[in-house]
């Protein structure tokens, strides 16, 4: 039988404990901004709530009017803006091992003291690896919300956002609109030119309806060829509207099959969200009404109040 050789106990190092409580000691109560920087910092991996602690305690070392930070962050813009005002300003790219992590800009009406900017380098110093480590989690966050083909947010973004927005609806008495966009025949495009050819359609449909859209508007891939459309403050007709802006702008794509120019057509469904309406019903109307399009030729909107 093969004989395991036994595991050494290392002797306990009774000065190494004292050592190690000392310096959990100090850690609790040393009061010294970087400790305390750091030990804030480390309870959170939200990148707004770590901003917001770095202007806590940058404020109380070197007085500023306001605070402006920057960054893109899977293909949407992040802004943290705190204070206002300020003709002076100081701006830092915060990089770490050649890697951008945002723009940090701060302004007041006189001028930074070169002390100053050096304290403000050394927080920042003391700060950007657990903003890294923020900027990190959040690009995980907007991945699992994301479709990786069109770069756009998933159905279970949909789901988040048709929740909120039901509650806002409510809440405020305004008028919410959910378009279902649907390719026409999206089938046969991969069947005869492959899906290359349909995913390099899909994107550049989901590129197509962004540009018809606000800025408040979102869309989303709901899933195959089919897309959602939320539009906030916007009535039934109003809806109806971009519906049609959305189709004659996917109606305009073409894209390039080798042997020709290929063009697709939309149908889309339209609902307003009623009064204590759950999300999911409102999701069905608008599914019905994507249906009643498909059903009545095609390439065209349709707008259904209610199910039946």
């Amino acid at each position: 039988m093969k004989q395991i050789p036994s595991i050494e106990r290392s002797i306990a190092q009774p000065h190494k404990l004292a050592e190690l409580r000392q310096a959990q000691k100090d850690w609790n109560t040393t009061p010294d901004v970087l400790t305390r920087l750091t030990q804030r910092l480390l309870t959170t991996l939200s990148l707004e709530t770590q901003l917001g602690i770095v202007a806590d305690e940058l404020g109380g070392i070197v007085p500023f009017d306001s605070l402006n930070y920057r960054h893109r962050i899977a293909r949407q813009d992040f802004i943290f803006a705190s204070g206002l005002g300020g003709q002076h300003k100081c701006e830092y790219r915060l990089n770490l091992e050649g890697v951008s992590y945002g723009t940090l800009t701060l302004f007041r009406r006189r001028k930074f003291s070169d002390e100053e900017l050096e304290g403000i380098e050394t927080i920042l110093g003391a700060a950007i690896c657990p903003l890294r480590n923020a900027c990190h989690y959040l690009t995980i966050e907007q991945a699992a919300l994301t479709d990786s083909l069109t770069g756009i947010p998933n159905k279970r973004a949909l789901d988040d956002t048709l929740l909120r927005a039901s509650q806002l609806s409510d809440r405020h008495d305004e008028c919410y609109s959910l378009i279902l966009c649907d390719l026409d025949h999206f089938k046969s495009v991969n069947d005869n030119h492959g899906h290359v050819v349909g995913d390099h359609l899909l994107q550049e449909t989901a590129e197509g309806i962004e540009r018809t859209l606000r800025t408040s508007d979102s869309v989303y891939r709901f899933g195959g060829e089919e897309f959602a459309i939320l539009l906030p403050h916007t009535s039934e007709q109003g809806a109806r509207d971009v519906a049609d802006r959305i189709r004659k702008a996917i109606k305009d794509i073409l894209v390039d099959c080798g042997d020709g120019k290929l063009s697709v057509t939309a149908s889309c469904g339209v609902a307003t969200h009623l009064e204590n309406e759950p999300p999911e019903h409102w999701l069905a109307r608008a599914d019905d009404a994507l249906y009643h399009a498909k059903r009545q030729g095609r390439n065209c909107t349709r707008v259904f109040a209610s199910i039946g």
